[in-house]
């Protein structure tokens, strides 16, 4: 298990947040630009093993909603995931990112991947309404700041702005 303070050298979000721009400039597809802000998350972003989205969807027992896997880099995940339940499901449920330094000491959390140890959840809302979930796991205890998380969200953001939903 790594453990390790928070990153001390953040990454320049306001450049990625531009290039993001850039390489979704165009495209309006959900799958699409999902896919290809997974792969630049996963690919720019240090100390990661899982990136990707959890898509809003009725619940196949009819009640509530849960989350699908969408695109994403990693490790197979898990794929549903109630509202309500882990972080990812926490997140929708509260429409607001949840910040985990320690993933074990999450009450509920669900464990796709043991190898994971912190992990960072940014809801996806537009107009008003929850339509999924960003996750980002790490093998590294405390892997994410404050910092992360305000440059997260701002990427996306971006996507959000760029993509039909």
């Amino acid at each position: 298990m790594h453990i390790t303070p928070a990153a001390s050298t953040a990454p320049d979000y306001a450049m990625l947040v531009r290039q993001v721009d850039s390489i979704l400039e165009g495209e309006r597809d959900l799958v699409a630009n999902a896919s290809q802000f997974s792969a630049f998350i996963y690919d720019t972003i240090a100390d990661l093993n899982w990136a990707g989205f959890y898509l809003a969807r009725p619940a196949r027992n009819g009640a509530g909603q849960e989350l699908l896997v969408g695109p994403f880099q990693g490790k197979v995940a898990c794929a549903r995931i109630p509202f309500g339940r882990g972080v990812c499901g926490a997140a929708a449920e509260q429409r607001q990112t949840m910040l985990v330094p320690d993933v074990h000491a999450f009450p509920g959390h669900i464990a796709c991947d043991s190898a994971s140890n912190a992990e960072i959840v940014i809801p996806l809302i537009k107009n008003g309404a929850v339509l999924g979930v960003f996750d980002i796991d790490s093998p590294t205890l405390n892997r994410f700041s404050q910092a992360d998380q305000a440059g997260l969200e701002a990427l996306v953001a971006a996507f959000l702005a760029a993509t039909d939903l």
